[in-house]
């Protein structure tokens, strides 16, 4: 009954909006937002991720990139926080495990991972039909105006 009440709670605090499946070894571009004096800004973190952990309200992901003079930055985010303001799949990558470690001794072109190229086809197959979809319902909304 613990359980069924703790999962309650979490539920209010989940993403309403969808973020876009993405797995370990994925090229990534995380936009956050974080505020300087009174300001509001974005700040764009792309990179690989390398592992996803954890489930619920706890989960997060961790992304990978070399940053300025070859030094590799880690960050850590939680998937459902409200500092994302989105996340975007730059590039699907085929790997075989679910925790990239083994990345952060590689340098170069060693580092590279072969793209996946099923799951990319299918994601383009995906957004021509949004595409299309979005077409068709401004058609019939232009449509039911006249």
């Amino acid at each position: 009954m613990d359980m069924r009440l703790i999962q309650q709670v979490e539920q209010l605090y989940m993403r309403k909006d969808s973020l876009p499946d993405f797995r370990p070894g994925d090229i990534v571009r995380v936009v956050t937002k974080y505020t300087e004096d009174d300001k509001e800004k974005e700040q764009v973190f792309e990179g690989v991720v390398i592992r996803r952990r954890g489930s619920g309200t706890s989960e997060t992901f961790t992304v990978r990139r070399i940053g300025a003079h070859n030094v590799a930055v880690e960050r850590t985010f939680f998937l459902h926080s409200p500092a994302i303001v989105r996340l975007e799949v730059v590039r699907r990558q085929k790997v075989r495990r679910a925790r990239l470690y083994y990345l952060r001794e590689l340098k170069g072109k060693a580092a590279r991972l072969r793209e996946d190229r099923a799951r990319a086809e299918a994601d383009k197959q995906r957004g021509r039909q949004l595409e299309s979809r979005a077409i068709a319902d401004e058609a019939s909304e232009d449509s039911a105006q006249e």
